[in-house]
Order: C-alpha cells, then sequence, then structure tokens
C-alpha cells in the first residue's frame, strides 16, 4: 500500500539539505508520495529507508528493461493516463516477427535490411529496437540457431517466444547474454518459466485469456521474487485488444492494482493478414497503450509513421522539440550559396529547411539556439534579438565558408535588421519572406 507524505517524512534523513531540488524533506516527501519525485533524487536517505520507500515510490506501471548494451530499452515506468497530465517516459517498443524456420540465407537478408532501417529526425535516430522469434515447429536446436544468429550479428534485442520449457531453455542459453524477453509464461508453465527467469535474472511475459485472468499470474510471479513482468491479455480482436489496454491502464494508475501494473505487450501481426492494415492496427497501441508492439515485418513506409507517431506521443509536452543549433547544409551549398538563420523550434526548422530543400537552390541555414520558440516568440521573448543573432553569426564560422556577406532573416523578425548590421559590419542584411511557403520563389528571385 502507497505511504502517505508524512510516513514518507518519517523515513528521509531531514537534513533539509535542498539536493533534492526542493527546500525542505518534508516537501521531497509530499512530492515523492504524489508520483512527482524519484527517491534517488535524496543522496542521503539510508538503505533501510530506502527499502521501505521503493514500493511506495515505485511508479504504478513498474518499468521493465528488456536487452543490454547501448541498445537496452525500457517499457514501462508510466504515471499518469493521459500525456498531457504530465508526460510518458518511456517509448512503446517496436518489433517484427521471425519464425524459428526461417532459411539462413532468408535470416541474413531480413537481419542486413532490417538493421539498416534507421531515420533521422529532429536531430534523434529513429529505429525499432526488437525481433520476436517464434517457436514455429518445436525443435529447440533451429530456435538456439536462429536467436545465436540475431544476438550475434544485429543489434536487435530479443522475444524468445514459445510455451515449451525446453525450448525456452536452448534459446536462453543461445542468447541470454543479451537479456531477452521471455514469451509466454501461461497457467500450465508458469512455475517452470519463473525459475528459468529468476536463475537467469530475464523479464518474463505473462499470458492470460483475459485481463482478470492475469492477476493470479503476475500474482504469482511477484510473491516468486520476479518484478520485471510483461502482461498480455490475450485477445487478438482489435477492439477487444484496445478495450484491455485501457483497462489495465486505468487499473493500474487510478485503482493501484499492482497485479496490472506492468507494460503490454501487443501483436498486430496476429490481428491482421496484411502489412498495411497492421500498422493502422499498431498506431492504435502506440497511442493506447501498448508497451511493445509486434509486426509481421518492418517496412519503411510503415515503420517511418509509427516511429514518429511514437516521438510526438512520448515527447515532453511541457518542452518544446529542438534541433541542435549550427550550420546546416541544404542542395550542397557553395561559397557563393545564399545564407539564411532561424530558431532551433523543431517545427520552424522542418518547415523552412522543407521549403529550402524544394527550391532545389543551395543554401546555407543557420539555426540559433532560441529555446525551442518560433520566430515571432523568440522575438516577442528577447530570444531572437539583433545583436544575439549577429553574434551567433560571427561565432558559427559561417564566415569561413562564403565569399558573399549577406545574412536573410525571417520576415516575422525584420525588426531586428538594424541591431544584426551593428553586430556584423560588413555584412548586408536581407528580410526574407513571412512565410515558408514563399521561401522558393524568394530564392529564385534572387
Amino acid at each position: 500500500m502507497a505511504l502517505t507524505g508524512i510516513q514518507i517524512f518519517k523515513l528521509l534523513p531531514k537534513t533539509n539539505c535542498k539536493e533534492c531540488g526542493v527546500p525542505t524533506c518534508l516537501a521531497f516527501a509530499m512530492n515523492l508520495a504524489s508520483g512527482k519525485a524519484e527517491l534517488d533524487s535524496c543522496p542521503y536517505v539510508s538503505d533501510e529507508a530506502r527499502e521501505k520507500l521503493a514500493e511506495a515510490s515505485a511508479p504504478p506501471i513498474r518499468p521493465v528493461k528488456i536487452g543490454k548494451g547501448v541498445r537496452a530499452a525500457t517499457t514501462g515506468g508510466e504515471t499518469v493516463q493521459y500525456r498531457h497530465e504530465k508526460t510518458f517516459y518511456n517509448p512503446v517498443l517496436l518489433g517484427a516477427m521471425l519464425g524459428s524456420d526461417i532459411a539462413e540465407a532468408d535470416l541474413e537478408t531480413k537481419l542486413k535490411t532490417w538493421n539498416a532501417l534507421q531515420f533521422e529526425r529532429v536531430g534523434l535516430n529513429l529505429r525499432p529496437e526488437l525481433i520476436a522469434l517464434k517457436d514455429v515447429n518445436g525443435d529447440k536446436d533451429a530456435f538456439a540457431q536462429v536467436a545465436k544468429k540475431i544476438a550475434g550479428t544485429s543489434e536487435f534485442n530479443l522475444i524468445l517466444m514459445t510455451e515449451n520449457t525446453e525450448v525456452m531453455k536452448a534459446g536462453i542459453e543461445a542468447c541470454g547474454f543479451k537479456r531477452p524477453l521471455m514469451y509466454a509464461a501461461t497457467a500450465e508453465n508458469i512455475d517452470a518459466y519463473a525459475a528459468l527467469a529468476k536463475e537467469n535474472n530475464l523479464p518474463v511475459t505473462v499470458k492470460a485469456d483475459s485481463v482478470e485472468g492475469l492477476i493470479p499470474l503476475s500474482e504469482k510471479l511477484s510473491e516468486m521474487g520476479l518484478k520485471d513482468i510483461v502482461i498480455d491479455s490475450g485477445s487478438r480482436e482489435i477492439k477487444q485488444s484496445h478495450q484491455d489496454q485501457v483497462t489495465i491502464r486505468r487499473a493500474a494508475l487510478k485503482d493501484g492494482n499492482r497485479a496490472l501494473g506492468f507494460p503490454t505487450i501487443t501483436f498486430p501481426c496476429e490481428m491482421s493478414s496484411n502489412l498495411d492494415m497492421e500498422t493502422l492496427i499498431a498506431s492504435t497501441f502506440v497511442a493506447k497503450y501498448g508497451g511493445i508492439v509486434v509486426l509481421s515485418d518492418f517496412a519503411g513506409e510503415s515503420l517511418f509513421p509509427l516511429l514518429l507517431e511514437r516521438l510526438n506521443i512520448f515527447t515532453d509536452p511541457q518542452r518544446p522539440m529542438t534541433v541542435t543549433e549550427g550550420i546546416y547544409e541544404i542542395n550542397n551549398p557553395d561559397e557563393n550559396s545564399p545564407v539564411m538563420v532561424t530558431t532551433n523550434f523543431a517545427l520552424t526548422y522542418f518547415i523552412v529547411s522543407g521549403e529550402i530543400e524544394g527550391s532545389r537552390i543551395p543554401s546555407w541555414l543557420l539555426i540559433k539556439d532560441s529555446e525551442g520558440l518560433s520566430v515571432m516568440t523568440a522575438w516577442a521573448a528577447g530570444k531572437f534579438a539583433g545583436d544575439d543573432v549577429g553574434m551567433f553569426v560571427k561565432k558559427s564560422g559561417i564566415k569561413d565558408k562564403v565569399k558573399q556577406q549577406e545574412l536573410i532573416i525571417p520576415g516575422y523578425a525584420a525588426a531586428i535588421a538594424g541591431d544584426v548590421e551593428e553586430e556584423l559590419p560588413g555584412w548586408t542584411i536581407t528580410v526574407g519572406p513571412r512565410e515558408a511557403a514563399h521561401i522558393p520563389g524568394f530564392l529564385k528571385a534572387k
């Protein structure tokens, strides 16, 4: 049962050191009780108190780490039903299915293709994380061989899918070093799977025929000391599966049901016979509330929109999306190409850079840090002032890349032209269009 703020306060060191970010231990205790702070923020809490507080301070949906190394990923850990209440923390993990009977040549081709699927967006590298290896015929040697190949030659982490204990053992022996997710413990095999998960320190999935059926299974694993649990309500019908996701999330967050306080796994690949429909279904679970979404295949045209949806949903709504300050080359500019400047608000960058790219005119685009504000807002807030822009242009190093000294500023920031000229003697300051859509015609006219 969760502790109150006062109960938590009694277990804290009461130093009022402020190192946790709030003025007093009492304020920190209240934040901890309401889920607005993490216990690790207190550097002086004792081990004994930490153990007592761990359960109270744990998020209502347990974070579960899958994989090892630089590609290790975490699912779960959410504290709110809706993103605007606070934020979502751990993005949905995307996986694709492979059968254990796949030919070696086909496996190599798949892995080579899938490894190359990564996309640059807002300065971030977007890519899927998981391969779900499904036992097709009960051949443990074939299962282990494919698991070893995936673990050794790809950057993907694994989900080992079999309800056969011997096959699961073989898979763990082959790729246990990558900390795969075991799928799935059921009422029939839960004792054997719990022992395997505990022995190898692996996360494990429990699967039932309904949300209610999950409760005794997850409770049994928890009583055995297993905490890294993923849950599957078993439904493969779209409407019911969606309802299950909402029910599980509400039960964990609103009702405090710890037996359902775990991330979920969903299988759009088992709900449709074509990848296009799978993608539509997957987009539903990216939004509400899959922890892991498994497709039948990865294809750029379906994966990219899912990655973008995930990025948008799991971006903190209280922090604007930004791009890195610096010089961006568009259409292979040279020393005679025009130089433009704008803010680092991601939407501004993508609209402006897209219009420049569409014009096919080689250009230099300078992105100034404006704390993620658009041009008008940044100018009004003093984050895109003339002297600051001029100083940024000096320090950017663009002068070493071009012969001509003309700077094109956004039309909405025309008022800063004089200040920029004062800061950049010898430069010509040109006021560009107010609307990005007019940039191609403006550049072509020049």
